[in-house]
């Protein structure tokens, strides 16, 4: 009975046998297609070394694939030799001890073998073995190559994406999705943990996702995030910048080089412009440092439906949205109410009922022991930042505190997204 799952371990360098069982040549590698992005890829062919030559055997005349050798139909070949057409990838080369992304866990992996099976007349590239076990198998004679019925830990191919950044032909999509349904923070975990040139090669992917990309740089470490902005344009700086959250962009253009921040500020539009302007102001360990000027504020006079419809109608994340300010006519600050009291509350409800608690702030000078403290005191999630008017100008959020409280070495645990 023909073999129906084959290792690339076991084919490469397996001999390629005519339909008489007369060696032909030498097997070197196994050609897949990555144009399905809902599809296991395809095989397509075969490279084998003839005669001293690469040529390339098409899977239709590969009458048997076996794990120790490859028949083709005849006992004569017309054989092309071997270039690479657009979305090819070479198994052998490209992905074995390469790196993978596995996407159900958000970690690096290794392929120390690819799985091969063969599905209603079609070979389709299956699965990977991240095992080390696997590569020491592939360090005996081929005659003891007896493994290819123990793959326990097999990643199916749907749950990675490969690099193929270094293939003329291809590049890391993310038409199947598979990238978009991780957290920018684990894609920034992966980029941390990747060389720099798979780094590059996940961002030139999110990329396709403008804002996406500047999750994720949100995310980066201070060292990455300049590594990966160093070789851009100061308009490709900018243009990342402008959909990034202002404290982030004003942390960030005070760790590229001095003589780019000038000219990639200038290049913002000019809201953003002067809200960096005015944090770069304020001590970076301070509130007004720490803060975030971008919230959502509503007139006391409000009701609940008014207020939500404000939140509805704001572009603005999740977390600046989680806390409203309430301001007077005169745009002091009243109180703040969270989100989860709003939605609570009747519609028809007046703020005023529910800004009886009187919730702590801080003014802008304030240090960072007193923030954590008032924010640990009264388990809050994000705090209004006064000035000396009292007018709300700023709201901290609690993971920009933990960010600065938290070692250096903690934020990213080396190895964390290396499986």
């Amino acid at each position: 009975m023909p073999d129906t799952i084959v290792h690339l371990s076991s084919i490469a360098g397996a001999p390629l046998l005519d339909s008489a069982g007369e060696r032909l040549g030498r097997i070197e590698d196994v050609v897949a297609r990555l144009d399905e992005p809902d599809r296991d890829p395809a095989v397509v062919g075969l490279v084998a070394r003839i005669a001293g030559r690469e040529m390339f055997v098409p899977i239709e005349r590969v009458e048997r694939l076996e794990r120790a050798a490859a028949r083709t139909a005849t006992t004569k070949l017309n054989l092309a030799q071997f270039e690479r057409r657009p979305e090819e990838v070479l198994l052998r080369s490209d992905v074995l001890d390469h790196s993978l992304i596995n996407v159900r866990n958000a970690t690096l992996v290794t392929a120390r073998d690819v799985e091969i099976t063969c599905e209603d007349g079609t070979w389709r590239v299956t699965g990977v073995d991240p095992t080390f076990r696997v590569r020491l198998y592939r360090l005996l004679p081929r005659r003891f190559h007896g493994h290819d019925t123990d793959h326990a830990e097999l990643i199916p191919w749907r749950d990675v994406e490969a690099f193929v950044g270094h293939v003329p032909s291809s590049r890391l999509k993310l038409g199947s999705m598979r990238l978009r349904r991780l957290h920018p923070a684990q894609i920034a975990d992966l980029v941390e943990a990747a060389s720099h040139r798979e780094g590059e090669e996940i961002l030139e992917a999110v990329a396709q996702d403008k804002e996406l990309e500047a999750d994720v740089f949100e995310e980066l470490d201070d060292d990455h995030q300049v590594e990966y902005l160093r070789e851009r344009s100061d308009e490709q700086v900018a243009e990342i910048l402008s959909r990034m959250a202002s404290d982030d962009v004003t942390d960030l253009l005070l760790e590229i080089q001095q003589d780019r921040r000038v000219a990639v500020l200038n290049l913002l539009p000019a809201a953003k412009q002067r809200k960096v302007m005015r944090l770069l102001g304020y001590n970076p360990s301070t509130a007004g440092g720490l803060m975030n000027p971008d919230f959502v504020t509503v007139p006391a006079s409000s009701t609940v439906a008014d207020a939500l419809e404000h939140v509805r109608a704001s572009a603005l994340s999740l977390q600046q949205i989680a806390t409203v300010c309430v301001v007077d006519e005169h745009g002091a600050l009243i109180d703040a109410v969270s989100l989860a009291e709003l939605v609570r509350a009747l519609p028809e409800q007046a703020l005023s009922e529910l800004t009886d608690t009187q919730l702590p702030t801080v003014r802008v000078e304030a240090d960072l022991p007193e923030i954590a403290r008032l924010m640990t005191d009264y388990n809050l999630v994000a705090m209004p930042v006064l000035d000396q008017g009292g007018a709300p100008v700023g709201i901290i959020a609690v993971d920009d505190v933990l960010e600065l409280l938290l070692p250096a070495d903690w934020r990213r645990r080396a190895g964390v997204a290396r499986g």
